[in-house]
Formats: C-alpha cells, sequence, structure tokens
C-alpha cells in the first residue's frame, strides 16, 4: 500500500540543542534503514520549513502508524497521512 505522508517537525525553541542534534542523527539511521529496506520509497523537503513530503509503501494501517510513531522526531511532529492507488495511465509497473 502506498502513501504519502507530509510531515512537519515543530521542536520548541528552548529544546536542549545537544538532545536535538542526537534525535536527529537517530531519525535519519532509521530513515535511511527503512529507505535501504523500500518502506519509505522517497522523500522531497518542503522549501523554507522544517518538513517533508514522502512515500511510504507498507503492507498496511498498522505498520504504517507504528512506523511513523517510532520515529525519534515523532513527538514533535504533525503528521498528514494520504492513501494513494495506481494511476491507469502510469507507465512504472512498480507503482502498486
Amino acid at each position: 500500500m502506498l502513501f504519502k505522508v507530509e510531515m512537519d517537525v515543530r521542536v520548541p525553541l528552548d529544546y536542549d540543542p545537544a538532545r536535538f542534534e542526537a534525535l536527529k542523527a537517530a531519525e535519519k539511521a532509521r530513515f535511511q534503514e527503512l529507505q535501504r529496506a523500500g518502506t519509505w520509497r522517497h522523500i522531497w523537503r518542503v522549501v523554507g520549513q522544517y518538513s517533508n513530503v514522502s512515500i511510504f509503501d507498507v503492507e498496511s494501517n498498522a505498520q504504517l502508524h507504528d512506523l511513523l510513531t517510532g520515529l525519534p522526531l515523532y513527538p514533535f511532529m504533525e503528521v498528514k497521512v494520504t492513501a494513494l492507488c495506481r494511476h491507469p495511465s502510469s507507465l512504472h509497473d512498480d507503482d502498486r
């Protein structure tokens, strides 16, 4: 199942910078692990914001929920999820 996930990160200005750097490093490591597994298929930055738009390929809604809530920066995220399905005119066979 494909999902578009929009993530806006909102970290309090008074949050400890060292803890925040550690969280960002952990987030990057987890993202790269999921990307290598093919689960986090695409990620794009939103210009001028601490936000991204991503495409996830998961087996179920529950799996996506568990992945998102397990992200190190999740407590600071506002997340919007949209389910996607293959467009009949797509030339790409892997758009399932």
